[in-house]
């Protein structure tokens, strides 16, 4: 089921101490990883400091790409939540100096208030 999700553009949830551990050299002595979702091999990271999205490119995955955004540079967003017919919900972040929003779409099997909730807590210090 994971790999449908995926293979339709929807993330899920991973485990936090998995992505820690392999995430580690890319995080600040003291950055603490508060959420983590998965879209078949992309990530994207919520820590207590920024938003890293993580792009496994190419055929093997070998080259990656690591997008961070501080959450300052987060100027707003919105969350449109699942519906009857529509059982995806979506985010869009509006980052500083882009016109176009960075697009993430959750499954039902997340809960869309948590990331609400955990972007709110940043952004909004």
């Amino acid at each position: 089921m994971a790999l449908f999700n995926g293979l339709l553009g929807n993330a899920t949830q991973v485990d936090l101490a998995a992505v820690q551990r392999e995430y580690t050299r890319i995080l600040t002595p003291h950055e603490k990883i508060e959420r983590a979702y998965k879209l078949i091999r992309d990530m994207f990271i919520f820590t207590d400091k920024r938003l890293i999205l993580v792009d496994k490119q190419g055929i093997t995955g070998k080259k990656t790409q690591y997008h961070s955004i501080p959450y300052q540079n987060i100027s707003h967003y919105s969350v449109e939540t699942a519906g009857h017919f529509d059982l995806d919900a979506e985010l869009c972040l509006y980052v500083s100096g882009s016109s176009l929003p960075l697009k993430k779409t959750f499954n039902k099997s997340v809960n869309i208030y948590e990331v609400q909730s955990v972007l709110s807590q940043y952004i909004l210090k």
